[in-house]
């Protein structure tokens, strides 16, 4: 991130503090303070991809986190939502793709600290050993996970979770069969693979027009605990505890912060709703507006100057 944006990001931090402030507050007397569920990709210094996050930046912003919110699992947000009450701030830590890299300091970081963790992996990169189509495109060939990895890190204690067979735009494909490849056989494969039920699934993308109602049917139906989209947002008590929004921590520690601290601009997200039957937060509930595109490995988008 160039330095001039960084300065205009602090600024724009401290200015919007008395806000920022103020809303917490109301939500705290409310009794309604949203949980966060934050995602990465790859945490390593070569700067190989604009999804990777250095080293440094990421134990920055794990150790400013530490000192501010609960870490928690997805489960103790779901739990939390379908409370109806929440007083505590929280983060869940989550990780997209299965990139090797991430066990050589962001998953030995997180066990070491005792920090709850969900590691979404796409199944046939882990299978095959094949690098991932979006970096291919690039020209990179990052290695991704191997099983034995997935195994230490459940091993651990990292909920291992799916992001699909093939790392598809699920959003656009409409032929149920390659749905269920995609969602429902995989969950099976990825069991078989690390020997733990796997109760988490994550869209890849995450974008509103990458999201799915009959994936998010089918994986009910499967017996998934809940599923993750990428497009921005808080997950408040009452909201739908099946669908949990991500917030992307990608690459710096002054965006991280305006995220995670109830930034103005994002307090007023709807809901993609996925059922007649699912809800969706008020705006007086204080639920974010997606003002920026999340980036996300080969997603038909790119962040704004706001940052």
């Amino acid at each position: 991130m160039p330095l001039w944006k960084v300065l205009l990001l602090n600024l724009y931090y401290h200015a919007s503090g008395p806000a920022r402030a103020w809303t917490y507050r109301r939500l705290l007397a409310r009794n309604r303070v949203p949980a966060i569920i934050l995602y990465w990709h790859r945490i390593d210094d070569d700067c190989a991809n604009p999804w990777t996050t250095s080293r440094e930046v990421f134990s920055r912003q794990i150790y400013w986190l530490q000192k501010r919110f609960q870490f928690v699992s997805l489960e103790e947000v779901q739990r939390r939502v379908r409370s109806g009450g929440n007083r505590e701030p929280c983060v869940s830590v989550t990780f997209d793709d299965g990139y090797a890299d991430n066990c050589r300091h962001a998953i030995p970081l997180l066990v070491k600290e005792r920090i709850p963790c969900t590691y979404f992996v796409t199944v046939q990169n882990i299978l095959e050993g094949q690098a991932f189509a979006h970096d291919r495109k690039q020209g990179r060939s990052i290695p991704p996970n191997t099983v034995e990895e997935l195994r230490a890190m459940a091993a651990s204690g990292v909920e291992i979770g799916s992001h699909a067979f093939t790392h598809a735009n699920l959003g656009a494909i409409a032929d149920p069969r390659q749905l269920r490849r995609e969602v429902v056989e995989t969950k099976a494969e990825l069991e078989n693979m690390v020997g733990r039920t796997v109760r988490y699934f994550a869209f890849p993308y995450g974008l509103r027009a990458n999201l799915s109602r009959t994936v998010f049917e089918m994986a009910k139906a499967s017996g998934y605990a809940g599923v993750c989209s990428a497009y921005g947002g808080f997950n408040f008590p009452n909201d739908d505890a099946f669908h949990l929004q991500r917030i992307s921590a990608d690459g710096s520690v002054i965006r991280m912060k305006n995220w995670v601290t109830l930034d103005p601009r994002k307090m007023r997200v709807p809901r993609f709703s996925y059922s007649q039957s699912s809800s969706s937060t008020s705006a007086d509930d204080g639920a974010e507006v997606s003002t920026f595109d999340n980036y996300s490995p080969g997603a038909p988008a790119k962040l704004n100057a706001d940052g």
